[in-house]
């Protein structure tokens, strides 16, 4: 039997794939936008960069 088939999913707002939940999200699961660190540095560097 699979526990994990019924997890909740995102997007993520950098490479626009699905992401799962995961434990240590649990608290704060409501604010997560990026499925890695990877994800969520790309997008603050992009974002640095066209503010200039």
């Amino acid at each position: 039997m699979h526990k994990k088939l019924h997890l909740p999913e995102k997007i993520c707002a950098t490479c626009q794939r699905p992401f799962s939940w995961r434990k240590k999200w649990q608290a704060n699961w409501e604010s997560v936008k990026y499925c890695s660190h990877a994800c969520g540095s790309k997008r603050k560097r992009e974002a640095t960069r066209t503010d200039n």
